[in-house]
């Protein structure tokens, strides 16, 4: 660990504390002077607070260093990057505006006010001039400046203008983070400060901005492992009312290195999209006619889903969930009972205003119409399922579950694929229990989840959870409180990773939400678990306790998929397109090597058929190879071969996705392996090497005779 320089005499010492150790220092020390000689470290948290380094420290703080390799360091290392590019482009175009320029997941963005949209040779340009600026070595410095010093400063910078008037305005509490994305970066924490890029040769500022901070201590810690990704449109502070402008992505790594392993990982990623996948395999397709957002599942795409259906049930019927059924469309009355038309009503489609009726003669209203609304959410109508009948303390937990289809006004700019789509199917249960019962099921259904999940090929979690937006719930503080803390408790008892999301949760109740990495490390939100003690409130719901009185139940909402739509579309990408071949829409392509082998293989297929094996014989006019690579691109797990020795020997080759072979296997040991590899749902690959089942049995000899 660095020594701390010792200040002597004159100034008084300062106790602090520094990342867990206590120190004393002299007057005047910086966070740059604890940490002079680990060049890894760009930011220090202060009590807390991320600070720049040259924040001087205070008697009692507590410091701890922060790596340009863990997550705060590399938002530091973005946004600094993003000021250097902003600095580049105006030293190329001199009258690009600011926007604002915050990090984001994996990178960074600027946006400008210019007259012509940048090209691929402006990035390239822009590129290289930041090569020169990074190389400069020129120090961010932070300044603290009043709303007067400011729009001075920043009096050609009309969209800076802009935000140090939204952040000083009326009840905007000196943050715009209601008022712009992204802009916190820019205004925030109560005070207007400006960051100077000085130059390290002459101490003269070259370029400044109107930010929060904080940043590298000097551009030289950029290095070379950053890169311009691409350029957009996008509209100021979000929205189409406002000027279009012109919008720069990148990305920022601590090395060069980690730039190439992050630009694997998006050329992987793109290999792996779902949209693209979709169509090569002939999974599902997004036909203009019906409008954006709305796919509709092709034969191939129907078996997946079918079959994760039916598993799923299958499950949910072990576990005790009874299957109900509800309509797609409901009058709205429903919704303002719930309260999703107070708090959802922009993510709802539009009223449809029906059963008006006028005077054919007059026009004039004879009866009053009603509007009507698709159903963005299936809790309500469950809740009118338990409200239907009186309901005993005997009958709870009772578990609803429903496939159901929603929808949901998403913006067009945000409908992406399968995973993000305006039609969807949830698989949604809503459990009713006793307050006695409530944390019991709660860790059943979390561990039901997260087994089901795992049936599935994701077995790599952690947990978030989604508190109370202070803004945007209904509902006692008390109710709030205690739902969360029975949350994290069950949470903390799953000895998963359990990471805190502030205002997440939806209005009627807090959530926990299992995050789920995929093949190649990507993080997807999968199951949600909400506790909810205010709809119960909200229908009047009741049972009949043990003593005969009337209680309320608490509600447990649980989608384990999401949507049927998003999971399908992330397993896609998670196997590349390459089923497991219980999932598989074809799970055999029975292939001859000559024509003459045809009525030999159709046999085995048949067999193969007859078991419920989903198998097909490529009985097509292609050459053999040619027969090969089909089935090896659309990615079928078993191909079975036969020519003229198979036959013969009344056996078939296998030919696995990963190319191995395994020949000369007797056709009834084929079919056993085949049959019991599906069966047993194995998300492993099949594969030359692995024995697929070690009685695997020979009593269907003979076959394909």
């Amino acid at each position: 660990m660095t020594t701390a320089p010792e200040h002597q005499p004159e100034s008084a010492p300062l106790t602090i504390t520094v990342d867990g150790e206590q120190r004393t220092v002299g007057t005047g020390t910086s966070a740059a002077e604890l940490y002079r000689e680990e060049r890894s470290v760009v930011v220090a948290r202060v009590n807390g607070v991320l600070r720049d380094l040259a924040t001087e420290l205070a008697d009692g703080d507590a410091v701890e260093r922060v790596l340009i390799s863990e997550p705060e360091g590399l938002e530091v290392l973005r946004h600094s990057t993003a000021h250097v590019m902003a600095q580049a482009v105006q030293q190329l175009h001199e009258d690009a505006k600011l926007g604002i320029g915050p990090y984001i997941t994996d990178g960074f963005y600027f946006d400008f006010d210019v007259e012509q949209a940048f090209t691929p040779e402006d990035l390239k340009a822009i590129e290289k001039r930041m090569q020169r600026i990074v190389n400069s070595t020129q120090s961010f410095r932070r300044r603290a400046v009043s709303e007067q010093e400011a729009r001075a400063e920043m009096a050609d910078e009309p969209y800076k203008l802009e935000l140090i008037g939204l952040s000083q305005g009326p009840g905007s509490g000196g943050d715009v983070d209601a008022a712009a994305e992204g802009a916190s970066v820019e205004v925030g924490a109560g005070e207007l400060t400006i960051y100077d890029n000085v130059d390290r040769k002459t101490g003269e500022t070259v370029w400044k901005d109107l930010c929060r901070g904080p940043h590298l201590p000097d551009t030289k810690l950029i290095g070379n492992g950053y890169a311009l990704m691409r350029s957009a449109a996008a509209y100021w502070r979000g929205s189409e009312k406002n000027k279009q402008l012109q919008r720069i992505y990148g990305t920022a790594w601590p090395s060069k290195e980690d730039l190439k392993a992050y630009k694997d990982r998006l050329a992987e990623a793109e290999r792996r999209d779902h949209r693209r996948l979709g169509v090569e395999m002939d999974l599902f397709s997004f036909p203009d006619e019906l409008g954006s957002g709305l796919p509709v599942f092709h034969p191939k795409g129907g078996i997946i889903r079918k079959t994760m259906e039916d598993y799923s049930r299958s499950r949910h019927t072990e576990a005790g969930y009874e299957f109900v059924y509800t309509p797609h469309i409901t009058k709205g009355h429903l919704y303002e009972v719930s309260g999703h038309l107070d708090w959802y009503r922009e993510g709802m489609f539009p009223a449809m205003h029906v059963d008006e009726e006028r005077d054919a003669e007059t026009g004039q209203l004879t009866k009053q119409g009603q509007d009507y609304y698709l159903k963005p959410m299936n809790c309500p109508m469950h809740n009118l399922i338990f409200r239907s009948r009186g309901r005993s303390y005997r009958e709870l937990p009772l578990r609803l579950f429903e496939f159901g289809q929603v929808y949901r006004y998403e913006k067009s700019g945000v409908v992406h694929g399968l995973t993000r789509v305006r039609g969807m199917t949830q698989d949604d249960a809503h459990i009713y229990c006793t307050r006695e019962q409530m944390k019991a099921e709660l860790t059943t259904t979390l561990t039901f989840v997260l087994d089901l999940l795992k049936d599935y090929g994701l077995d790599d979690f952690y947990l978030e959870l989604s508190t109370k937006d202070p803004e945007k719930f209904v509902g006692s503080d008390e109710l709030w409180e205690e739902a969360t803390a029975t949350l994290a408790e069950v949470a903390a008892e799953s000895g998963l990773t359990l990471v805190p999301d502030p205002g997440g949760a939806a209005f009627y109740g807090p959530k926990i939400s299992v995050q789920a990495k995929d093949a190649i490390g990507r993080t997807w939100q999968m199951s949600t678990i909400q506790l909810d003690f205010n709809l119960p409130e909200r229908f009047d719901l009741e049972y009949q306790a043990a003593d005969g009185t009337r209680q309320r139940p608490v509600m447990i909402h649980r989608a384990l998929f999401g949507s049927v739509e998003r999971f399908m579309g992330v397993l896609v990408e998670h196997y590349a397109g390459a089923f497991p071949a219980w999932l598989a829409p074809v799970q055999v392509v029975a292939i001859p090597v000559a024509e003459a082998f045809n009525d030999y293989l159709q046999g085995v297929v048949d067999t193969l058929r007859a078991r419920g094996v989903r198998v097909e014989l490529d009985a097509g006019s292609d050459r053999f190879p040619k027969k090969i690579r089909t089935a090896s691109k659309e990615k079928v797990p078993f191909v079975l071969i036969a020519g003229g020795e198979d036959a013969e020997a009344n056996a078939v080759s296998f030919r696995f996705r990963d190319g191995s072979q395994d020949n000369g296997v007797p056709v009834g040991e084929a079919v056993e392996r085949i049959v019991a590899h599906v069966q047993r749902r194995v998300n492993e690959e099949p594969t030359a090497a692995l024995p697929e089942d070690p009685h695997a049995a020979a009593e269907t000899a003979g076959v394909g005779q």
